[in-house]
């Protein structure tokens, strides 16, 4: 559990810390939507070249962001497998039931990538941006659906609480975990229906404890009087320069990947015809 990095923030002074959190929801967007739409190794190496940059002008440790890597590790290996053996395609290795063609090494490397990108992507998000302020990059973003009455306000205070809170229940869920195996609970052995079985020990005091949290957040709020009408900023977002530069290079990135994307489609069409 120590491994997940949603919701850490890693404080620092960087170009990428000062951005405001508006700028950086929209690039993680726009990074995210460019992973899946690109098909092709240039796009892929570009994409690379941003992320690598970004991880550079943020400051952030790399050992920090390979954690979350370590997160997904056990989904990470199950896809690339999945894609691997299941893929059609020109066969390359045949054992058994089982056959690697090339199709499946394509996907298999590609799925890898983008899971990877993905991660790092968006823990570079979390990490330089304090939950306070990404609530009101989110309430401020999508502030024109208060005119359909959508509760902007309400929705950001959500997504604020839980980020704040899972470095906490990862905390509480380490202890649970040390308590019961001080008491003799094994939670490695066994095969997976008993290692899921073992959990439960855990779950439940969890659960129990978040619900508690939860009671008394909401019973604290309520004693202080809040209210989610029109609530002054301490520091109210404004966008500067840097903001502008920002956003000029998420345009420039889209531009440029789609037309990569369409580059390499042309391409591959004539080859195609030739051959």
């Amino acid at each position: 559990m120590s491994e997940v990095t949603l919701g850490q923030y890693y404080p620092g002074n960087s170009i990428i810390h000062r951005l405001d959190p508006r700028v950086k929801l929209f690039a993680t967007l726009v990074f995210i939507v460019l992973l899946f739409i690109t098909n092709n190794i240039f796009g892929f190496g570009l994409l690379a070249i941003v992320l690598a940059a970004t991880v550079i002008a943020s400051e952030v440790p790399f050992v920090k962001l390979l954690k979350g890597i370590r997160g997904i590790l056990f989904i990470l290996i199950f896809s690339a497998i999945f894609n691997l053996f299941l893929t059609d395609g020109i066969i390359l290795v045949h054992v058994g039931v089982f056959k690697i063609t090339d199709q499946g090494i394509y996907r298999a490397v590609f799925i890898a990538v983008r899971l990877i990108f993905l991660v790092i992507g968006t823990s570079i998000m979390t990490l330089t941006t304090t939950p306070n302020n990404l609530a009101d990059g989110l309430e401020k973003a999508f502030s024109f659906l208060k005119v359909i009455k959508f509760p902007v306000h309400e929705m950001a205070m959500m997504m604020s609480l839980a980020l704040r809170f899972i470095p906490t229940l990862i905390e509480e869920t380490d202890k649970i975990k040390k308590a019961q195996m001080a008491r003799g609970a094994d939670f490695e052995s066994g095969n997976i229906f008993r290692r899921a079985k073992s959990l439960i020990p855990i779950l439940i005091p969890l659960f129990i404890s978040s619900i508690k949290r939860a009671v008394n957040l909401a019973q604290a709020m309520e004693a202080r009087c809040y209210n989610g009408g029109n609530r002054t900023k301490l520091h109210p977002l404004q966008y500067k320069m840097r903001d502008a530069v920002g956003y000029i290079c998420c345009f420039a990135l889209i531009a440029v990947t789609i037309g990569l994307n369409i580059s390499m489609e042309h391409l591959r069409l004539l080859l195609l015809t030739f051959m």
